[in-house]
């Protein structure tokens, strides 16, 4: 796939899919307003401010390392000719989804709600959709490079040191 196809693609889905359950759909449960559930509720939104933006960089530059790295998008019918394992993905193996799920816990910690129930619900569909489907398609369209990839790097929770496959 050509770079200025993939740039267009990913971009395209960026806002589709990560900007419509990070920012739409969280929208429409609350319309953004800022509540103090306890007093002095300030430290959990500088928390919740700071996995927001930490979230929102990390997703930037997963997105832009398929298409430097993997010459496609995030898109399973626009999927990257080489097997993406540089940058953060040295580090973890979804450092999309868990990008998407700092901004939304730190989301209710930002405006002071306690809907924390949207990301764990989210989660019980994410989780299981990325072993049972998103993995075995990995291991067919890369097989052994995959397979040897997903043994060392973590699904979730990032190693500090980073693999050197």
């Amino acid at each position: 796939m050509r770079r200025s196809s993939a740039t267009v693609g990913s971009a395209v889905f960026f806002f589709a899919g990560p900007g419509t359950v990070t920012v739409l759909v969280p929208w429409l449960l609350t319309g953004f307003r800022w509540h103090e559930p306890v007093p002095h509720w300030w430290p959990a939104r500088v928390l919740g401010g700071a996995l927001i933006l930490a979230g929102a960089a990390v997703l930037v530059r997963a997105f832009s390392r398929f298409v430097r790295e993997g010459r496609g998008t995030p898109v399973p019918v626009a999927a990257p000719d080489q097997l993406v394992v540089g940058g953060l993905y040295r580090h973890v193996r979804n450092p999309m989804y868990v990008a998407l799920f700092a901004v939304l816990i730190g989301e209710p910690l930002l405006l002071g709600g306690l809907w924390l129930l949207y990301p764990l619900l989210l989660w019980c569909f994410v989780a299981p959709y990325v072993r049972w489907r998103e993995e075995p398609a990995l291991v067919r369209r890369f097989g052994a490079d995959y397979q040897r990839y997903r043994s060392e790097v973590p699904a979730w929770i990032p190693r500090l040191r980073p693999w050197h496959g």
